[in-house]
């Protein structure tokens, strides 16, 4: 087993490709009002941005950030930013020691350990899952 790196990452390098694609194509809808690749803290990562108008006015930004390594290891959060709280949750893929390799913190505090789970293995049918579930998300949150 590959040791986990402390940070919630994989060992392997980003992988820029990818995170250029989802770029291209998250940018190109209107759910989403900004993707950027950016190097945050030494992390190369994808930073999106969603479009307030998806969002109720209780949520002040909504946002997602995008790793995604060349070992197919990834790192998927969701925030969505309130007045007074944050509402979380992420999806990874890389080794560590508190679960199975695929697993994802719940909603809304990302704890760790989070829950054992198994993702698809294509880039493309993962940010689909996870852009569903964050779909659910805003239709409950106008519910509300």
């Amino acid at each position: 087993m590959v040791p986990p790196t402390g940070d919630g990452g994989s060992p392997a390098p980003i992988d820029r490709s990818i995170l250029e694609f989802l770029q291209t194509r998250l940018q190109a809808t209107r759910q989403v009002s900004r993707a950027t690749v950016t190097d945050t803290s030494g992390h190369l990562e994808l930073h999106v941005v969603f479009a307030p108008s998806y969002y109720p006015a209780a949520v002040d930004e909504a946002q997602l950030t995008v790793r995604w390594y060349t070992n197919d290891d990834f790192k998927l959060h969701y925030r969505e930013q309130h007045p007074d709280h944050a509402w979380e949750c992420r999806w990874d893929r890389h080794p560590n020691p508190h679960n199975t390799r695929d697993h994802f913190h719940p909603p809304p505090t990302t704890p760790t350990p989070g829950q054992d789970a198994s993702w698809p293995d294509d880039h493309r049918d993962v940010v689909a899952l996870v852009l569903d579930e964050i779909e659910d998300r805003i239709t409950a949150l106008w519910s509300e």
